[in-house]
């Protein structure tokens, strides 16, 4: 048995972190939120993003639309089976010392179930509808209903559109469900709960279905304790009239609280105690803040990975265009929770590697012992700021702030034929950094200023990809200690649900970590990229706000021509067979 120094028992949580590819798990000590061990289990199915691979073989290929994105439910459970175990051990830490485990996924991903939980994918007679299968937050094929819901909202005056920054996203609960209902309606009917993925895996470790107030105020369209109503929804389409009300609400747990205790089956596959407290469910993002001791207004986290989410609170409501939602306690219980995002950092930067990078470089990396990222920066910054003549838009996956418009796509100017691929690389680092700077002083003018910005997730590796922010946003750049910032976070709710800690703020303060003030603005490097964040300005506007609609026209191209592309792959073997015959 181990103790603390004052002869107290010491006791451990669990944090769970649910990603796009993987699940990672951590023992934490609940006294010091010392990280003890860590296991990760990567999703089996991965993205579904062209075919859906865990349709049955019975079913043949099943090709799946533009923009879609799609995971197996299982494939989260099996982190509980393999992470949870496997990070214990790693621990070394006795599993009867845990006394709670909280989780986070990442948003909006959403699961459409049977009344007792089960994902209408494991129906035998469902197991190859593509509606049936987990909706990933990066699913974007939604964004014409999402245009249908955000037009009506603003012809009816709707008080909640407003509080999204007077839009809703395509990725969010609404344009997912308005999509399922009008492109299976079968399955739509056969639906009794459209959950959240943050709440399914509650469910799975519970056998109790509780909805986070997290979720459902910021991608569920939940604010003053409604939803949009049934004559909202039944003006964009009839049959979706009851959405809300039958596959939607559920009883609404508060961040922190425990909803329920681990059930025997759950205790069975991460093999601890049955009976300790599972934490509400959360979000990615949301859940990080604590980790990283942001609990006071003004303090903006940035989670930058794969994608890059902004979140703060703030003691002070306001309206802030193109936020992703503002919700009365949607992260720490007393404020204002705010958030914002960009839909693409890290994957435009691993795009870029993978298709824009010429081999040579590539071996350039492998003979130096770096990663080809690594490789790209160091050519990347052995030049001063402008010196690539470029400037990049950051919209590879559409724009979540504050355009909040999926149709848009990427831009690289000032290519020439003396152009290298590093300063290629290089203007889109800088490009995320301005699509930043843009989300912190839209939050300024609207009157809720950043007075602390925080970095976690996997880029803040990258100490020249930071200066960068620094010397964009004009302001330090903390960063967060721990390397798993949601994972940490989770645990941290956990101790909290257990009953460990009064309330958030105690336990952050116990368990997070920070570094302050890690980089600095240079003040020569400030005004080169002041003139660049003048131009990108000026590309945002243009191509962003309705000067050219050639971005959105491109796409649509795309998709008409990926529709023959799909009709003529089913249809050449039908008549080369007819033929034959």
């Amino acid at each position: 048995m181990k103790v603390q120094s004052g002869g107290i028992q010491e006791r451990y949580v669990i944090g769970v972190d649910f990603g796009t590819l993987s699940g990672r798990a951590i023992v934490v000590r609940v006294s010091d939120g010392a990280e003890l061990g860590s296991a990760v289990h990567e999703y089996e199915h991965g993205v579904m993003d062209d075919v859906l691979t865990a349709a049955p073989a019975a079913a043949g290929r099943v090709q799946l639309g533009s923009d879609w994105a799609l995971q197996a439910p299982q494939d989260y459970v099996e982190v509980l089976k393999h992470a949870v175990p496997a990070a214990v051990a790693a621990s070394g830490v006795d599993p009867g010392e845990v006394i709670g485990i909280g989780t986070d996924f990442t948003a909006c991903t959403m699961v459409p179930t049977l009344a007792d939980g089960t994902p209408l994918s494991d129906l035998p007679e469902f197991a190859a509808r593509p509606h049936a299968y987990v909706k990933l937050w990066r699913h974007h094929a939604a964004q014409p209903h999402a245009d249908r819901i955000n037009a009506l909202a603003h012809d009816r005056r709707e008080p909640w559109i407003t509080r999204y920054g007077g839009l809703i996203s395509s990725e969010w609960e609404f344009a997912k469900g308005l999509q399922l209902c009008e492109e299976d309606p079968e399955l739509y009917s056969r639906m009794e709960h459209w959950v959240e993925a943050a709440d399914w895996i509650v469910w799975q470790l519970t056998g109790m279905y509780v909805r986070n107030g997290c979720t459902a105020g910021y991608k569920g369209i939940y604010q003053d304790g409604a939803y949009p109503s049934r004559e909202f929804l039944a003006a964009l389409n009839p049959d979706f009239a009851g959405f809300a009300d039958d596959k939607v609400a559920h009883q609404i747990g508060q961040l922190g609280d425990a909803a329920g205790t681990l059930s025997a089956r759950a205790a069975a596959w991460t093999g601890l105690p049955e009976g300790i407290a599972v934490a509400v469910g959360n979000v990615d993002a949301h859940v990080t803040a604590p980790a990283a001791q942001a609990v006071r207004p003004g303090q903006m986290v940035a989670i930058m990975g794969t994608s890059t989410c902004h979140v703060m609170s703030h003691d002070q409501l306001a309206e802030v265009p193109g936020m992703c939602g503002v919700v009365d306690g949607g992260i720490v219980s007393g404020l204002y929770g705010y958030e914002a995002g960009q839909s693409g950092v890290g994957d435009i930067f691993a795009w870029y590697v993978n298709n824009q990078v010429p081999g040579r470089l590539h071996d350039e990396a492998a003979a130096a012992g770096k990663s080809i990222h690594q490789h790209l920066t160091d050519l990347a910054y052995a030049e001063p700021v402008g010196a690539h003549g470029l400037v990049a838009l950051d919209w590879h996956s559409g724009n979540r702030s504050v355009l909040v418009d999926h149709e848009l796509s990427g831009v690289i100017v000032g290519q020439t034929l003396a152009t290298r691929p590093e300063q290629g690389y290089r203007a889109l680092l800088e490009a995320t950094a301005f699509g930043t700077r843009v989300i912190v002083e839209t939050f300024a003018a609207a009157g809720v200023p950043v007075t602390e910005f925080i970095v976690a997730g996997g880029l803040l590796k990258n100490p020249q990809l930071m200066q960068t922010y620094a010397d964009v946003l004009r302001l330090p750049i903390s960063t967060i200690a721990s390397e798993q910032g949601p994972a940490l976070g989770s645990a941290i709710h956990a101790a909290l649900a257990a009953g460990a800690y009064p309330d958030i703020r105690a336990a952050a303060a116990a368990m997070g970590a920070v570094d302050r003030s890690v980089y600095t603005p240079n003040e020569t490097a400030a005004a080169v990229y002041d003139q660049l964040f003048a131009e990108y300005r000026t590309l945002h506007d243009y191509f962003g706000r309705g000067a050219t609609g050639a971005m959105k026209r491109l796409r649509a191209l795309r998709r008409d021509a990926l529709q023959v592309a799909n009709w003529a792959a089913e249809s050449v073997p039908e008549l080369v067979e007819g033929v034959s015959a």
